[in-house]
C-alpha cells in the first residue's frame, strides 16, 4: 500500500473517531504531513485536536517522539483539552511520551475500542441523513426505499445501510468502521 493511501486511510479513521464519538468540526488544516481536526464533543464544550501524520518522518513510517513532543506544546499553548495522534505507527519512546502527555495514540495496531452499538448508531445516522439529503425523507419501512427494487441496488446508501445490518449480525467491527467511512465520503460528496 503506498504512502498516498495511508494517508487517506488515516484520515479516514480519524472522521469515523469523529462521527462515534459524535464529535463536532470546528475547524479542518491541512498541513503538508498532517491534517488537524479541532473538534468538541456535543455534550461539552472541551476542545479536542486530532491530528493525522499522512506521512511518516522516517522512511521506516514510524513517527516520534520529537512529533509528540511538539504535539504536546501545541495543546497547552492553544488551550485544548484533550489530544489525539493518529499515525501509521510510533517508536516506543513516541508511545511513552503521548502516555506522559495524554494524548491519545491511534495507528494501524492501536486501535480506538468501539462498541458495535455505537458505531451501529453512528452508521444510522449517517443514513438519516443521507436519505433525507438524497430522497427528501427517511424510510420508515422497507418497502418506502426505492433504493433496493427486484433484488438490484439503485442507491449506495442502501446497499451500505443492508451490509451494515449484516456486518452488524455478525459482530464484524472493522466492515461497521469501513462502512460508516463509505457514508461519510458521501456525506462529504453530497455537501461539496
Amino acid at each position: 500500500m503506498n504512502d498516498s493511501m495511508i494517508g487517506k486511510d488515516l484520515v479516514e479513521k480519524a472522521e469515523v473517531i469523529s462521527a462515534v464519538r459524535s464529535y463536532e468540526h470546528s475547524r479542518v488544516r491541512r498541513k503538508d504531513s498532517a491534517v488537524d481536526y479541532t473538534v468538541s464533543p456535543s455534550e461539552s464544550d472541551d476542545k479536542i485536536l486530532i491530528r493525522v501524520i499522512t506521512e511518516a518522518e522516517s522512511s521506516s513510517g514510524y513517527v516520534g517522539v520529537e512529533t509528540v513532543r511538539e504535539m504536546g506544546e501545541f495543546l497547552k499553548k492553544r488551550k485544548y483539552d484533550k489530544g489525539i495522534l493518529i499515525a501509521k505507527r510510533f517508536t516506543d519512546a513516541a508511545k511513552s511520551e503521548m502516555e506522559r502527555a495524554n494524548i491519545e495514540a491511534v495507528s494501524k495496531m492501536i486501535k480506538p475500542r468501539f462498541k458495535v452499538e455505537r458505531l451501529y448508531l453512528a452508521i444510522n445516522s449517517s443514513i438519516k441523513n443521507l436519505c433525507k439529503a438524497k430522497c427528501g425523507h427517511t424510510p420508515t419501512k422497507e418497502s418506502d426505499c426505492k433504493g433496493h427494487v427486484d433484488g438490484n441496488y439503485s442507491c449506495d446508501v442502501r446497499l451500505i445501510s443492508d451490509n451494515a445490518k449484516f456486518h452488524l449480525d455478525r459482530g464484524w467491527t472493522k466492515f461497521l468502521e469501513k462502512d460508516l467511512a463509505r457514508l461519510l465520503a458521501i456525506e462529504k460528496a453530497l455537501t461539496k
